[in-house]
């Protein structure tokens, strides 16, 4: 099981350059595992899209709603995020070693707390796991 960064589950519902490489972990038997938050950057995303006009809202709403019927379907697994995630990202933040920011940080440690390797295709977040010992995949 891997746990997908915000960025990797975007790329699967919008084409981009990283889409086809996302594709291909989507269609191999690893399992998915997200966070709850992942769903609210998930959306965030899609709104920013939508405000840049890279997408139109017919197109954001459809992408999001399909998202929300794959994690019904549970296409992904929960992380929960609990207390000690939350203590870990804020010990990582105050130790001043890396660039990370909230929710980054938030998210790499809820793939640390639950074992699981992050898959980014975020070269600073990637950079920032390897800093913090942190199992990291890039795409």
């Amino acid at each position: 099981m891997v746990f997908l960064d915000t960025s990797v589950v975007v790329a699967f519902y919008i084409p981009e350059s990283l889409s086809p490489r996302v594709q291909e972990l989507f269609s191999s038997d690893t399992p998915l595992a997200i966070c709850s938050l992942t769903q609210v950057e998930f959306c965030s995303a899609i709104a920013r899209l939508i405000r840049m006009k890279t997408i139109d809202k017919p197109t954001g709403q459809h992408v999001v709603a399909t998202f929300q019927d794959h994690v019904d379907r549970q296409l992904y697994s929960f992380c929960p995020i609990t207390q000690r995630e939350y203590d870990l990202a804020r010990t990582w933040l105050r130790s001043f070693q890396t660039s990370l920011r909230t929710l980054d940080c938030l998210q790499l440690a809820v793939a640390h707390g639950h074992g699981l390797p992050l898959v980014t295709a975020d070269k600073a977040l990637a950079r920032a796991a390897r800093q913090l010992d942190v199992n990291v995949q890039t795409l």
